[in-house]
């Protein structure tokens, strides 16, 4: 029988692969570019890849490609066959340290934000060895960095590596202060909790709106949502458990660490949470297991939703980037330990990201902008739009000593009693969960909640990393040139906390009077939409920060503003267009049959007997055709307000539009269609509704 352990990372080019397959010296020499970024020497390249190849066609690859994350949010490849011609006509399968190192797709076609023009075609992936090579469909997948033909950055691969460097420069100068130099690197560690909904395919494919946008831009509300609560780690249905038992496999093949998997609180909707590795393994094992998810629900007759709110009225889908900071001798400097009031050098990272997150939280809120994520930042299932940290009682109350020079006299560690001698008693954390925070302390690491299910997590990692480097920085230079080294550190970490507690909040993040008091008396920003949040990326000290730790250029930040502002106006027209077509195709004519046949009933009530009250017919007849009205209306209205969209010709100009104009006008039409679906027969109506999407499922 065979076992998870048999196959387990058994389409990876690990590490485990590579002692096999290569020398001990090229074996050694390649770690060592991996691990501190060494120059690769040719020979090394070319026997890598020689390895490499081999054992992919022993696996059955057939092609290999360049692996890469472009600009899109989703990830890029290019198959080549390793078929080579042989003199007898034949074909050999060859694979060069060239081939392996650089590759060559065409830039022009992806997003640019102006560092490349369409007639400026070249660009090029470099080979990332700190990332493993793995087998998907047949083809060699080799993750990879994309610059143009100028050497910018057009991936988000590239900032997310120079923004770990950033982090492990700063950090070991402030490990060498507390005498630590058995440290070499510091990486930070990632766990990415994915959510998602699963839907019948046949019923997907008859809603455009769900094909076209990934979710449903109308749909009236079921009588049975998420009230009940019983969706939420109920049991697991059998076409999802066979879904998720696959799903599992095929993760696990490609050397994910897929740990948990359940139900969450909305109807159809399910989450999977791996185990902890590097940000950039991460960041890649995460994209790969949204393309996964895809694949594996379209064999089980699903589709997976991985849109922020693909259905209103419910929960909406988030990604938790749970990000901690590791050294390569296995050390969290992020977990408080046994006595975190005496843990000088936690208390001084802790209170790095407490100050980074306070001074950079508009950067936060930029990275997980999105047209989608505007609808779910600030529901009842995702925290609200203004950045605050939760840090529980425990830390809360050592850090209120630190800043009053009083004794901290600690918090019992409670006992839980279950009341039954039976079952066990278990000591209570003093770090409770904050589910409305988006930026909360979870024991030995921070939950940062704000992203968005379809996100990449390399934005918010690039920018989580790069902010508590520059923490990291300015901390370290204080104490470089400090007499006594103690009294600065004290003095260092009481000053932070009083200069940056206002980011500190551990209540209700969903309470009206918290948003009051954050942004009119805290002074905290409330970047509500993702044309109020992009404009941070270009903002004077964000810039300079950034460009300052070598994770972007002042011409790689501009191009990521044009690109996020055109990405949203683009989805919205999209929606808009959706919307329209829908109206005018499918809603207008259904409502419309509708009322004819009401009004024939009614005709025929009359014509047998005069004195038979036609009352419901008549109202029926009246609100429908009122309401189809209003929706004609408004749909004009809509397409208005497209065509002075087109006029603009400024992003800016086109964003804010969207948002203060069309979005509103989307919003009225949606409402008056979904009054009318709940009056039309479900005959009529022309597409599933949200009974049919949540509940389809069996």
């Amino acid at each position: 029988m065979t076992t998870v352990p048999d196959y387990f990372g058994s389409m990876v080019f690990d590490s485990r692969v590579m002692k096999a397959r290569l020398s001990a010296e090229v074996y050694h020499s390649l770690k060592q570019t991996a691990q501190k970024g060494t120059k690769l020497d040719l020979s090394v390249a070319n026997a890598v890849a020689v390895a490499m190849k081999d054992w992919a066609v022993e696996n059955g690859a057939t092609h290999f490609t360049h692996w890469f994350q472009p600009l899109t949010g989703v990830t890029a490849e290019k198959h080549e066959s390793f078929i080579s011609p042989a003199p007898d006509g034949r074909v050999i399968m060859e694979f060069s340290g060239k081939e392996l190192i650089k590759g060559e797709p065409d830039a022009s076609s992806f997003p640019s934000g102006g560092l490349r023009a369409t007639f400026e075609a070249r660009g090029y992936t470099a080979w990332d060895p700190t990332s493993y090579a793995f087998i998907k469909d047949k083809t060699l997948c080799i993750p990879t960095a994309f610059c143009s033909y100028g050497g910018e950055a057009l991936d988000k691969k590239t900032p997310l590596l120079r923004s770990m460097e950033a982090l492990n420069k700063q950090t070991l100068r402030v490990l060498r202060l507390f005498g630590n130099s058995d440290v070499k690197r510091v990486c930070p560690s990632v766990g990415a909790e994915q959510e998602y909904f699963l839907v019948d395919q046949s019923m997907y494919n008859r809603r455009k709106d769900l094909m076209y946008t990934g979710r449903t831009l109308f749909g009236a509300k079921p009588p049975k949502g998420q009230e009940l609560d019983d969706h939420y780690f109920g049991t697991i249905k059998p076409r999802v458990a066979a879904f998720m038992e696959e799903l599992n496999t095929e993760l696990w093949k490609l050397g994910i660490l897929a740990k948990t998997e359940h139900n969450e609180v909305a109807p159809a909707q399910h989450e999977l949470a791996p185990i902890y590795t590097t940000a950039n393994i991460a960041t890649d094992q995460n994209q790969l297991t949204m393309e996964i998810m895809q694949k594996v629900a379209a064999k089980h007759g699903m589709v997976c939703l991985l849109h922020e709110k693909p259905f209103a009225g419910v929960n909406g889908s988030g990604k938790h980037n749970n990000w901690s900071i590791s050294t390569d001798t296995g050390v969290n400097l992020l977990a408080p330990g046994d006595t975190p009031h005496e843990n000088a050098q936690f208390l001084l990272f802790l209170v790095a990201v407490i100050k980074a997150v306070d001074d950079y939280q508009g950067l936060l809120r930029a990275a997980v902008a999105t047209a989608g994520n505007d609808h779910r930042l600030g529901a009842n299932e995702a925290p609200p739009a203004v950045i605050s940290i939760f840090l529980g009682d425990e830390l809360t109350a050592i850090l209120d000593s630190i800043k009053t020079d009083s004794p901290y006299n600690g918090i019992e560690k409670r006992k839980i009693k279950l009341g039954v001698d039976a079952l066990p008693r278990f000591t209570r954390d003093n770090t409770d969960r904050n589910r409305t925070s988006p930026f909360a302390y979870t024991g030995n690491k921070f939950e940062f909640r704000m992203l968005g299910s379809a996100n990449s997590i390399a934005c918010a990692n690039i920018m989580l990393n790069t902010a508590v480097a520059e923490s990291l920085r300015v901390f370290a230079e204080e104490l470089e040139a400090a007499s006594d080294f103690n009294a600065a550190l004290h003095e260092l970490i009481k000053r932070t906390i009083r200069e940056h507690e206002r980011i500190i909040f551990n209540g209700n993040g969903y309470d009206d009077a918290w948003i009051r008091e954050a942004t009119e008396t805290r002074g905290l920003l409330n970047l509500r939409t993702t044309p109020d949040a992009i404009p941070m990326l270009i903002e004077k000290e964000n810039m300079e920060m950034l460009l300052s730790h070598g994770v972007y250029t002042e011409s790689e930040l501009r191009s990521r503003y044009e690109i996020l502002l055109e990405n949203y106006c683009k989805i919205v027209r999209i929606e808009a267009l959706t919307m329209i077509d829908m109206v005018r195709k499918e809603i207008l004519p259904a409502v419309a049959s509708y009322v004819a046949d009401l009004v024939s009933v009614a005709g025929a009530k009359k014509a047998l007997d005069a004195e038979i009250p036609r009352n419901y017919e008549q109202k029926l007849i009246m609100r429908l055709s009122r309401l189809n009205e209003a929706i004609d209306g408004r749909t004009d209205l809509l397409e208005a307000s497209m065509i002075k969209l087109d006029t603009m010709g400024d992003l800016a100009r086109e964003a804010a539009w969207i948002r203060d104009d069309i979005l509103p006008k989307m919003g009225e039409l949606r409402a008056a269609s979904d009054e009318a679906e709940t009056l039309t027969a479900e005959a009529y109506w022309p597409f599933p509704t949200y009974g049919d999407l949540l509940f389809g499922v069996k």
